[in-house]
């Protein structure tokens, strides 16, 4: 039924102004499939970030921010935002490169440790690396900083980094790795960390079980393959791993990596070169590689993930799959149902570049927006 029709079978003397909106609500959330759609509004936590990349969430409602420039601070309750930490190593800030995430140790209360990737410069260009460290009693420096995870090979680049960190259940570590751009092609071999997934342990030696260990010529710390550039990732509340991946020209993915699966890059993709034109054979499906769960035509350049799992945004919103956009300045809802994306709607727009995507102690959402002047934001509960 149209909501015109339901206007004239209802008759006009009935349907007042103060109904008519209450009849738009209803009729949506029918049609919509019992979801009722919410563009949610937003607060500035803290501002004057400089080009923000990461989030991670303290004791005491205190925030640990990186900056892609290469510094890491901590951001108080009040939105007040502290000098850098001392301690952070040399990056190789530029284009895409730079300090990228952060995330607290699951034993943290404990042991005040923390992992976070970064562009490393070294002998024939820089690749990303994963480091430990630890938060000082003050929280003002980084302390025993180690790099347990490079990148190989070394390339000259700016491109192309990946670099989201998700602790696993069983205390592992899952690194994401982009494929460099010009050496896109390295995806598809397993002699090299390029376009990659890794699972590792917390000292940065292959994770046990990993599926190609043993396996001559491939490396061991590798999880799964054929990616391109993943600056998303997430548990589910299943504690799957799941993660998305910028497209060339359209072609943006997510994907529930597999152990030992190719995910196709750059043989397959539903994205073309920049100005135009196949990639390769100009093929979306290959046998031994990999469909995504969801893809965007046209590129939205996603980053930033996140499962709702709290109840702040009600029941509707519990289970959704949120993730940013940095072309289009929104934080997309994917519906998921059976392990797949079923629905897509607009949860906040207007936001800026995106660039990470978080879900608080709280409940809460919280999100950086990548900026010279950038901001942490909180997604309001209705």
């Amino acid at each position: 039924m149209t909501v015109m029709n339901y206007v004239t079978r209802t008759g006009r003397a009935w349907v007042s102004r103060a109904v008519f909106p209450s009849i738009l609500a209803v009729l949506f959330f029918a049609a919509s499939g019992g979801t009722l759609a919410q563009v949610l509004k937003t607060a500035t936590v803290a501002q004057g970030l400089e080009n923000p990349w990461a989030v991670a969430f303290l004791p005491e409602g205190r925030f640990l921010v990186t900056e892609r420039g290469g510094r890491m601070r901590v951001v108080q309750p009040d939105g007040k935002v502290g000098a850098p930490l001392a301690g952070v190593p040399e990056v190789a800030a530029g284009g895409q490169g730079g300090l990228l995430d952060v995330v607290l140790d699951s034993g943290f209360a404990g042991n005040r440790q923390l992992f976070f990737c970064f562009s490393e410069p070294g002998g024939g260009g820089n690749s990303t690396a994963l480091a430990r460290a630890r938060l000082s009693a003050d929280s003002t420096r980084l302390e025993d900083v180690k790099v347990i995870f490079s990148q190989k090979p070394k390339f000259a680049s700016t491109a192309h980094f990946g670099c989201r960190i998700v602790e696993d259940r069983a205390g592992m570590l899952f690194l994401t790795l982009g494929d460099r751009f010009s050496r896109k092609d390295d995806a598809q071999t397993l002699d090299n960390h390029h376009g990659k997934v890794l699972r590792l342990t917390k000292e940065g030696a292959p994770a046990p079980g990993n599926p190609f260990i043993g396996r001559a010529g491939a490396l061991p710390e590798i999880y799964s393959f054929g990616h391109r550039n993943s600056q998303g990732a997430t548990l589910a509340p299943d504690g799957s791993f799941w993660m998305h991946e910028h497209g060339p020209q359209g072609g943006d993915e997510v994907n529930l990596p597999q152990p030992g699966r190719n995910y196709g890059w750059p043989v397959i993709t539903y994205g073309e070169n920049y100005g135009g034109g196949k990639i390769g054979e100009g093929v979306t499906a290959r046998a031994g590689m990999e469909q995504p769960l969801h893809y965007w035509v046209p590129s939205i350049a996603p980053s930033g993930m996140v499962f709702v799992t709290s109840d702040r945004y009600g029941a509707a919103m519990k289970g959704s799959l949120l993730v940013g956009s940095l072309k289009f300045g929104h934080v997309a809802r994917l519906e998921i149902a059976g392990g797949k994306v079923v629905r897509e709607q607009k949860a906040a727009e207007g936001l800026g570049r995106v660039r990470d995507v978080r879900q608080g102690p709280d409940g809460l959402i919280y999100l950086l927006t990548d900026a010279r002047d950038g901001k942490l934001l909180r997604l309001l509960a209705p």
